[in-house]
């Protein structure tokens, strides 16, 4: 019988300057198209400003790597030149709505903002979405439901909309402490936590997906929690995954396909990865990217001016002090086919 989640659907950088955040991807070697964001005429004539939240994605076949900032009193210096403002467009009865929605949204990435530049947001794709639904609401777990948005898809895709469907794991249950500080469903204290339904295939291959650094999928993030709070952490996400974690050295990994989700006490985080220190616990603090050769992958970084470190399993890493506040992993790894 499968799993219900099956493995990374993206995770989520957080930044305060979207130049700056863009610039440094590439630098990366990362692909990102123009960054995005909802804009709306401050008055009756005007021009539409930008306002709420800018992102976007650097994508794989089956994930992606995203990035977003909020962005507020219409302020255009923090996003690039070539950022796309897409106008609000709906009846005016719902235009209201939506426009609190999106205020939602900045607000949220702004109180992470407060807490630490970084990784916040951790989502995991499902096949099931529905049936993962069920069963976490049958094991106790509080959540928003299986939300659906539908949005514009990528030219060459075979449709014209892109359906994506998921749901938010709800923070003010048991053992998850105070919200995040934002209106909606209640962040978990880590960040962002949820499932989204698998990426259509057609779709995501329809983006940029060849990327100088050679990356080919995202496989991997770091969860580092207080060492007397490691037990729970196991516990509350061996609820939302389905799965059993294993130890590994300090750390407990939850394997997926394809990819990992690692819990690493504070204690254990610089035998994990040498050097670093989180910024706050709980918080994500690394993801890990499949390379199609790290041996090209580690010039181009080094040519790009990145300090590069290795772990003691042989991936090489961009410190988080060198990449916004997430250490940034590269591993080794084939192409996964995406059925």
């Amino acid at each position: 019988m499968g799993h219900d989640i099956a493995r990374l659907h993206h995770v989520g950088h957080i930044v305060t300057d979207m130049t700056q955040a863009t610039s440094l991807y590439e630098r990366l070697g990362f692909r990102l198209p123009p960054p995005s964001c909802p804009a709306m005429p401050r008055r009756e004539g005007a021009a539409p400003e930008p306002f709420g939240a800018a992102n976007t994605h650097a994508d794989f076949p089956g994930s992606f790597l995203e990035l977003a900032t909020c962005v507020t009193d219409g302020g255009t210096a923090r996003l690039p030149a070539d950022a796309r403002l897409v106008p609000l467009e709906a009846p005016a009865e719902v235009l209201p709505v939506l426009v609190e929605r999106i205020a939602e949204t900045s607000a949220a990435l702004a109180a992470y903002l407060d807490r630490f530049e970084g990784l916040h947001i951790a989502m995991f794709s499902s096949p099931a979405i529905d049936g993962a639904a069920a069963r976490l609401t049958a094991a106790g777990v509080r959540h928003g439901g299986v939300n659906t948005v539908r949005r514009a898809a990528p030219t060459g895709a075979k449709v014209p909309v892109e359906t994506v469907r998921y749901l938010e794991i709800d923070g003010t249950g048991p053992g998850n402490g105070p919200a995040a500080g934002h209106d909606g469903p209640a962040a978990v204290r880590e960040g962002r936590v949820g499932v989204v339904a698998d990426l259509d295939p057609d779709v995501q291959g329809a983006r940029l997906l060849d990327h100088p650094n050679g990356a080919v999928e995202l496989v991997g993030a770091v969860l580092c929690v207080a060492d007397p709070e490691l037990a729970a952490f196991r516990q509350r996400y061996g609820t939302y995954l389905g799965r059993t974690a294993r130890q590994e050295g300090p750390a407990q990994v939850f394997d997926l396909e394809g990819a990992a989700l690692t819990l690493v006490p504070a204690s254990g985080l610089a035998a994990l990865l040498p050097g670093e220190r989180p910024a706050a616990l709980p918080a994500f603090v690394a993801y890990t990217v499949a390379v199609r050769d790290l041996a090209l992958t580690r010039d181009l970084l080094h040519r790009n001016g990145f300090p590069v470190r290795e772990t003691p399993s042989g991936d090489v890493f961009v410190p988080a002090d060198a990449a916004l506040g997430a250490a940034v992993v590269f591993r080794c790894g084939p192409r996964r086919v995406v059925p």
